[in-house]
């Protein structure tokens, strides 16, 4: 499945293995990922697209925000993951 601007990734290789971000951008092989916190919307990660791992299309407010090219904030994108990271627990039957 090809990547797209807010979609839910997983980073699979580097230091943030294992974390969840957004994807904000793509260009080529590349994709700039931020998720409000360690990364942040001013200075998004640039992140080969062989290292992340597709998790969710983004179906909040927040990644129709990033694809419509509307100003986003970091604390939404802070909340939209935890909501995600939470629902994919309940479906794990983890909470």
């Amino acid at each position: 499945m090809t990547l797209s601007v807010g979609d839910v990734v997983k980073s699979v290789n580097g230091r943030d293995t294992g974390n969840e971000f957004f994807v904000v951008n793509i260009d080529g092989q590349y994709a700039w990922i931020a998720d409000g916190k360690g990364r942040r919307l001013e200075k998004p990660k640039k992140k080969k697209l062989k290292h992340l791992q597709f998790i969710a299309k983004g179906e909040c407010r927040t990644a129709e925000k990033l694809r419509s090219g509307e100003k986003a904030t970091n604390n939404e994108l802070r909340r939209s993951l935890r909501k995600h990271d939470g629902a994919d627990r309940e479906e794990q039957g983890g909470m």
